[in-house]
Formats: structure tokens, sequence, C-alpha cells
């Protein structure tokens, strides 16, 4: 039996407070809970469970004495300093197991909806025009769909696109050997050569902050579909409205942006071109978060904590 306090601040399923509870922790469920709030008590818990309220850096750990463990309720760990939290001594988890399928399926609901012109055709109709020639779609068998990284997400992807006839490639920097029964490992020499669809499954560092720009994207061979449900950050978006300008890019999927939220969203140059492209499909970084997500998550969590030893 593990003891000691949890400190939750934000919104999770009740699953992960039940769970960490039979364990023998004491939970402290404060979903509304500031960074300020949270910087003020945290001295008397050794767990901390987020989701993206704030930044997990050195000024919240360092205010924290007792801290053992961070919980990121989710996949990606860019709000959370690891490398001072390995310092520290402090153990994070995640759960990228918890919300893979639902990515998946947001990638592969983006990408046919952008090449069969659903979201065009539905808003026309609406608005009085009647326009089959201009809203000819594109198939997806025979594609060869591009994945740059094959971790959770990547893997999920790849066997979600299983029945639709697709050759699946895939980059990974940091693996190989991954090649598999659901998708062939390339260099990134080779993706550039063969993709039509192109979807990101990579976390936010330093290495792929602005990892695609012009120069990136220059490289393609064959007008793209780009799809992006990973972290906002990795793509110049003024690099992806310039590859639609230019045809280098059919449509974009975007359920995440480099900068998020209202009212900074509306303030950035490219928001206004972004948002009045009728080849671009925006979604409010929501590709993870389902109903069957959210229970996921805590559960691969609460799993997580079993094992942790301190």
């Amino acid at each position: 039996m593990h003891s000691g306090k949890i400190l939750i601040v934000d919104d999770l399923h009740p699953s992960f407070k039940e769970s960490a509870e039979k364990l023998g922790f004491t939970c402290n469920d404060q979903p509304n809970f500031t960074r300020q709030q949270t910087l003020e008590v945290l001295k008397n818990y050794c767990g901390l469970v987020i989701r993206t309220k704030f930044k997990v850096d050195a000024e919240v750990m360092d205010a924290a004495p007792n801290l053992k463990f961070i919980a990121r309720a989710g996949a990606g760990m860019d709000n959370v300093d690891e490398r001072y939290a390995a310092l520290k001594g402090i153990t994070c988890i995640n759960a990228p197991e918890g919300n893979r399928d639902a990515v998946a399926e947001h990638a592969i609901g983006m990408l046919l909806s952008l090449m069969t012109n659903l979201r065009k055709g539905d808003f026309e109709i609406r608005n009085g025009i009647w326009n089959r020639e201009g809203n000819r779609g594109w198939e997806l068998k025979g594609k060869t769909v591009a994945l740059i990284g094959y971790g959770n997400t990547g893997q999920a992807m790849a066997r979600k696109l299983k029945g639709f006839d697709v050759e699946v490639i895939a980059f990974d920097k940091y693996k190989s050997g991954y090649g598999d029964g659901f998708v062939k490992e390339m260099s990134m020499e080779q993706i550039v050569k063969y993709a039509d669809v192109l979807s990101f499954h990579i976390p936010l560092t330093r290495e792929t902050h602005k990892m695609v720009d012009d120069e990136y994207l220059f490289h393609f061979k064959k007008p793209i579909f780009f799809i992006n449900t990973s972290r906002g950050e990795i793509v110049n978006t003024a690099s992806v409205l310039k590859g639609l300008q230019q045809g280098t890019i059919i449509a974009a999927g975007l359920d995440v942006l480099e900068t998020e939220k209202f009212p900074a969203l509306s303030e950035q140059t490219w928001f206004e071109e972004l948002t009045h492209n009728n080849r671009v499909i925006l979604s409010p970084h929501v590709a993870g978060w389902t109903h069957e997500s959210y229970r996921k998550i805590s559960e691969v969590l609460a799993e997580k904590l079993k094992n942790l030893v301190f």
C-alpha cells in the first residue's frame, strides 16, 4: 500500500481518484485550482495530477519539497519540465495509451472530410449554392499515407487505416525496426517522395519546435493532404498557408495551432487567412478528448500509479 496526499488540479474522470484511494493515497480533487493556489499548498503533497492548465516548471517543483510524482492526464509532456523533475528525483507519468484511438480516429475523420469536401459542400448548400463539380472529391484508396512519428497515436492510426486499402509508411527518428503488418518503415527522403497524405504524431520538443516550415514542405514531390493532431507549435502556420496558396498542400486539417484559445488566437497575423480558407478544417485541440478517452486516460494513469516505487 502507498500513502501520501495527491493534489488533482484538473478535470479527471473519477476512476483515477477511486483507484488511487484504494492504493492508500488521499486525494484532494481541486479542478478549479489556479497556479497560485497550487503553489501555496503543494508542499503538503507527494503527487500532482494535471492536464494542461499551467506549466509544471521549476517554480512549481521548488514549491513542493515532498513531491514524488507528476501525473499528466494525456499524452504530451510539453507542459512539464521533465529535465528538472529528473534532477529533483520526481517521477513523471503520462497516459498516451488512453487517447491514442481518439486521436487516430479524429485524424482520419479530418482527412476524409477534406478529401470529400464535406465541410465546403455543407457550407455552400447552407448558403444557397449547389456546386457538384466544385466539390468533386478524392478517394483514399490507393493513396500513400505518411506518418511522422510511430508511437502510440501513429501506431493506432496505422491500424485503423488497414481497411482503407492504402499504403502506410512512417518515419520515426528515434526508432528502427518498427515496420510491421500495418506500416513500412521509411527514411525522410522516401517520405517526401511517396507521400500523398502527411500526418504528424510527434511530441513538442526543442528539436520539433517549428520543424514544419517552408524548407520542410519544399521537399515534398507531390501535393499533399496535411493533418496535424500532435502539437501546434511544431508547425509554422504561415508556411502551411503558403503551401495552400502554391498548391503544394491540397488541404489541411489542424486540431492544434501554434497559438490556441481566444483572444490570443484571433490576434495572430495568420488567423484571418486560415479561417477564411475553405480547404482548411479546424478543431479546438479535441482529437484526444472523447467521452471514452476521458475515462481511459484516468484508468491508464491509475494503473501506472500502482507501479510507482518511492
